[in-house]
C-alpha cells in the first residue's frame, strides 16, 4: 500500500515511496474519498510515473499551479514512455516546456486558431525522437479526447532533440550554485533596466524564464557544448514578429556570452525571446506567428 502525499483528483495522486521518493499514480477512482495520509488500494493503480529527483517533483508542483492536471499527467505519461520504452535520458526541464506546449496547443485546437508548425522535418536525423513523439500524440489524443494532426509530431520531437541529456555530473554542484547565482543577476539587473519586472499578471511566464536560467546553468557549468538544431528560420520569425522581446533577449544572451563567458548556441537567443516575449506580452507584428505558444 502506497500513502498518499497529494490527492489530485478521483483518478490521479502523488505517492511516498519512502527515502525522499516519490510517484505520480494514475487509476480510475484511485483517490476517491481519499486525503492525504491514506492508503491507495494498489489494484486500482493503472500507471506509475516515477519522480526520480527533487527536480521533477519540484517541476510537478509548478506546473500544477496553471496547466490543468490531465495535460500534466499525461506530459508525464509522454516522458515516462521515452524513459522506459526507449531508455531515453531526458534533462528535467522537458516536462515543463512539453507541459506548456501542450497545453498551449490544446487551448489552440479549442478556440479553433490551431496552426501548422513551420518546424523543419528531421526524422531522417531524429528517427528516436519521433518514434518517441509519434508514441507521445497518440496519448494525447487519447488522454484529452482531442484530435492533433500528425504534423505535431515535429514539434513534440523537437522538445525530446532538445532536451536529451548524456548524465549528471554529480561534482558540479559548487560551480552551478555560482553560475546560477551570477546568471540570475546578470538576467534580472538586465530586466529591470527595461522595466520588465514580475507581477501578478506574468509571474508564471517570469517563474518559468528562472526555471530554465537554472538548467542553462547546469549545462554552463557541466561545460556542455551548445545543443545546435536546424531551428534558426523560426528564430528569425520570431525576430521579425516580436522585436522589442529581442531586443531584450539578444541584450541578455550577448551578456551571459561575454560576461560569463559562456559558450552558447545561437538556439538558446530563441529560448530566451520566447520567454521574453510571454512576460511583456508583446503582440505578434507578423501575421504568420500569432503567439509563441503556436509552434513550440
Amino acid at each position: 500500500m502506497l500513502g498518499i502525499v497529494q490527492v489530485l483528483n478521483n483518478n490521479c495522486a502523488i505517492v511516498d515511496l519512502g527515502k525522499g521518493r516519490q510517484a505520480l499514480v494514475k487509476g480510475r477512482g484511485v483517490a476517491y474519498q481519499k486525503r492525504k495520509g491514506d492508503q491507495l488500494d494498489n489494484e486500482r493503480i493503472e500507471k506509475v510515473m516515477y519522480l526520480a529527483t527533487k527536480e521533477s517533483q519540484q517541476n510537478l508542483a509548478f506546473l500544477l499551479k496553471d496547466i490543468p492536471i490531465n495535460i500534466v499527467t499525461t506530459t508525464y505519461e509522454i516522458v515516462d514512455n521515452a524513459k522506459s520504452k526507449y531508455h531515453y535520458n531526458l534533462a528535467d526541464f522537458v516536462y515543463v516546456t512539453l507541459a506548456d506546449h501542450i497545453n498551449g496547443m490544446y487551448k489552440h485546437l479549442q478556440n479553433n486558431t490551431y496552426q501548422r508548425t513551420p518546424v523543419p522535418d528531421m526524422q531522417e536525423q531524429y528517427p528516436t525522437e519521433y518514434h518517441i513523439a509519434a508514441d507521445g500524440l497518440k496519448i494525447i489524443n487519447a488522454n484529452l479526447k482531442v484530435y492533433f494532426p500528425k504534423d505535431e509530431i515535429k514539434s513534440i520531437a523537437l522538445h525530446f532533440i532538445n532536451g536529451r541529456s548524456e548524465g549528471e555530473d554529480v561534482s558540479a554542484g559548487n560551480e552551478t550554485s555560482q553560475i546560477t547565482s551570477d546568471l540570475n543577476d546578470l538576467v534580472q539587473s538586465i530586466l529591470q533596466k527595461n522595466m520588465v519586472l514580475r507581477n501578478g499578471s506574468n509571474q508564471n511566464f517570469y517563474d518559468r524564464l528562472m526555471i530554465h536560467l537554472g538548467y542553462l546553468a547546469e549545462r554552463l557549468s557541466q561545460h556542455q557544448p551548445s545543443n545546435e538544431r536546424a531551428i534558426v528560420k523560426i528564430e528569425e520569425e520570431m525576430k521579425t514578429s516580436y522585436p522589442h522581446s529581442y531586443k531584450i533577449a539578444h541584450e541578455i544572451y550577448e551578456a551571459i556570452c561575454s560576461e560569463l563567458d559562456a559558450d552558447l548556441g545561437i538556439n538558446e537567443e530563441l529560448y530566451l525571446l520566447i520567454h521574453i516575449q510571454r512576460i511583456i506580452n508583446e503582440k505578434d507584428n507578423e501575421s504568420g506567428l500569432k503567439s509563441s505558444e503556436t509552434n513550440y
